[in-house]
């Protein structure tokens, strides 16, 4: 297995899209079932293909910006093998130059602390991808805390989808999924357990934004992503910190290929969101979290 390691020309970029996904693999398989991707679809109006690693490198690399790319990995609630994280770090290290793996075990799996130190130490992952509605687990219970410890201990990230979701979304109960488990104020004791864990909410965390921005401020190795909503839809809220108080610990993320960075910048012009604030939101800040400076 090829490790990876970033070669990433922090000054040739314009960007870090921290919140790529990964939707299908090279042989064509999807990282969730037709339904969800069909609701997921429609749920985002996004009809638009869905491309594979490389293709995702490219589309970056036009755009002289770098990506964070990972799949989600919920066999155990969704009963569909997942996109090997293992294949996405291995097109990272073919295009070190613009992406940058995080990986995805589902934390039901018996063996999931095995899986997640191979992707640190063999595929040289850099942060791990969590969906507590889609995979079924509260963050909060310390059942999981083990695994919090791997990834501490390894200092890699720990990103958290957050708020609402498409995925169900308009299915019948929603295929099931609950929304309360990405509650942000569920990775509060997280935090405060793992001091030197680096934890990404995702998303404005609608409809829990001032629980993200209360956890954000008093937890200072919590950061907010802002994929997933077009800029132009941002709380207010959300915003005034961006701005102001939380401007070092704001990323941008744009949840491609669902929204694309290209949209979320033109509409982010439109907003509030001040144009001295925008440099470390869009790239600065990933940066320093990432260590890709160095």
């Amino acid at each position: 297995m090829t490790r990876y390691e970033p070669a990433i020309d922090v000054d040739a970029i314009t960007a870090v899209d921290v919140h790529v996904h990964i939707e299908v693999d090279g042989h064509g398989h999807h990282s969730l079932p037709d339904d969800l991707v069909a609701a997921a679809s429609r749920y985002f109006s996004a009809d638009g293909p869905r491309p594979d690693l490389d293709s995702v490198a490219d589309y970056y690399r036009e755009r002289a910006m770098a990506a964070v790319v990972f799949t989600v990995d919920a066999e155990h609630t969704l009963g569909h093998p997942p996109i090997s994280s293992a294949e996405v770090a291995a097109g990272a290290a073919r295009h070190n130059d613009v992406l940058i793996p995080f990986g995805s075990v589902d934390p039901h799996r018996s063996d999931a602390a095995d899986r997640m130190r191979t992707l640190i130490e063999d595929a040289g992952v850099r942060g791990f991808k969590f969906h507590p509605t889609v995979q079924g687990f509260d963050p909060s219970d310390e059942r999981w805390y083990p695994l919090y410890a791997i990834l501490q201990d390894a200092g890699v990230v720990a990103l958290f989808h957050t708020g609402q979701t498409g995925i169900g979304a308009g299915l019948p109960g929603g295929r099931g999924m609950r929304l309360g488990l990405s509650n942000p104020m569920l990775l509060d004791p997280v935090a405060a357990d793992f001091p030197e864990l680096q934890i990404i909410m995702a998303h404005p965390s609608v409809p829990w934004q001032d629980e993200a921005l209360s956890v954000a401020t008093h937890k200072h190795n919590t950061w907010i992503d802002l994929s997933g909503w077009s800029p132009k839809y941002f709380p207010e809220s959300l915003v005034r910190a961006a701005n102001s108080y939380l401007k070092k610990r704001v990323l941008f993320g744009s949840d491609f290929p669902l929204l694309t960075p290209d949209r979320w910048q033109r509409d982010a012009a439109e907003t509030a969101l001040k144009p001295e604030v925008m440099p470390g939101i869009l790239k600065d800040n990933a940066v320093r979290l990432l260590g890709l400076g160095r």
